[in-house]
């Protein structure tokens, strides 16, 4: 089983396919071949990869949980 944070795109590169995404502070590059997106939308990560596109709200929700909100 894994874990899977949500995380904020701050920018894509469309020819590469690739994203900064930002997890709570830690910025990561990332693959967004499998999922279309834009700057700010939340997306799951798994292997260097966004696996799924989130709605803010959702996003906000599962952060709230592990936050233990």
């Amino acid at each position: 089983m894994c874990l899977a944070i949500p995380g904020k795109i701050k920018a894509v590169e469309k020819k590469t396919k690739v994203a900064l995404v930002d997890f709570d502070g830690i910025e990561r590059i990332v693959n967004v071949s499998l999922v279309e997106v834009k700057k700010g939308d939340f997306v799951i990560v798994h292997a260097g990869f966004a696996i799924q596109k989130l709605t803010s709200q959702d996003a906000k929700e599962i952060l709230d949980l592990l936050e233990g909100k």
